[in-house]
C-alpha cells in the first residue's frame, strides 16, 4: 500500500512540477510559469519513436531536479537518523536516493501520462522562508489534491522539500520505509540497498530503451 501511495504521488508530482525561474519570489509562479516546457516535452512527436524513450527521460529529468532540494528530502525521510550519517553517506544516500526516485517516476510517467491538467488554488505562508502551494490533478475521473511545501534556499530560491497528495506526505511514507531499516542496520546497509535497487533500475531502462 505504500509503494502504491509513494507511486501516485511522485507520478502527479513529476507531471505538474518545472523548474523554478531565476530569482522568482512566488511558490507559485515557481511551480506554474514554465510548466509548458514540460508538457512539450512530454507531447514531443519525436518522443513516440522506439528507442527514445531514455533521451526523454533526460530531458524531464533536467527540468525536474533543480525544482527540489533533495538534501532536505533525504534529511527529512531519515529524521533524526541524519545524525548518525557520516558526510560522506550524506552525500551518497542523497545522490543514490535521488536518482532511485527519477528512475521510478520518470519511467511510470512516460507510461501513464494522459493530458491531465492543472488547476492553481493557492498559496500559504506560513513564514518568509516557508508556504504551501496548493493545487488539483484534473483527470477524466477525478480531482486529486496536491500540494507542495517549500522553503527559500541559501539562494533565495524556492524549492520543493514535501509534497502531500490527497494527505499522505511524500517524504513520511518514505520515512516509515527507511526508518524500519535504520533500526536494526547502519547507514551503510540503506545506502547499499539503494545502490542495488538503482542498478538494477538502470539495467531494466536500459533494455527498454
Amino acid at each position: 500500500m505504500i509503494a502504491k501511495t509513494i507511486a501516485s504521488i511522485l507520478t502527479l508530482v513529476f507531471l505538474t512540477v518545472v523548474p523554478c525561474m531565476a530569482g522568482s519570489t512566488d511558490p507559485m509562479e515557481t511551480i506554474r510559469t514554465p510548466i509548458d516546457a514540460l508538457m512539450v516535452i512530454l507531447n514531443d512527436p519525436q518522443y513516440k519513436e522506439p528507442g527514445t524513450k531514455a533521451a526523454q527521460r533526460d530531458e524531464i529529468w533536467k527540468i525536474v531536479k533543480p525544482m527540489f532540494d533533495f538534501v532536505e528530502i533525504s534529511k527529512r525521510t531519515v529524521a533524526r537518523n541524519w545524525r548518525d550519517f557520516s558526510d560522506a553517506e550524506k552525500t551518497a544516500f542523497t545522490d543514490v536516493f535521488a536518482q532511485f526516485l527519477a528512475n521510478t517516476y520518470i519511467d511510470k510517467i512516460q507510461g501513464e501520462y494522459h493530458n491531465e491538467k492543472i488547476v492553481y488554488l493557492n498559496q500559504d505562508f506560513y513564514s518568509d522562508a516557508y508556504a504551501e502551494v496548493k493545487t488539483q490533478v484534473l483527470r477524466e475521473t477525478a480531482e486529486i489534491p496536491v500540494n507542495y511545501r517549500m522553503f527559500k534556499d541559501g539562494a533565495d530560491l524556492w524549492k520543493v522539500y514535501d509534497i502531500i497528495v490527497e494527505g499522505v506526505s511524500l517524504v513520511k511514507n518514505y520515512r516509515t520505509q527507511f526508518a524500519s531499516i535504520l533500526k536494526k542496520d547502519k547507514p551503510a546497509a540503506l545506502i547499499q540497498m539503494l545502490n542495488e535497487k538503482l542498478a538494477k533500475q538502470n539495467q531494466r531502462l536500459a533494455e527498454n530503451g
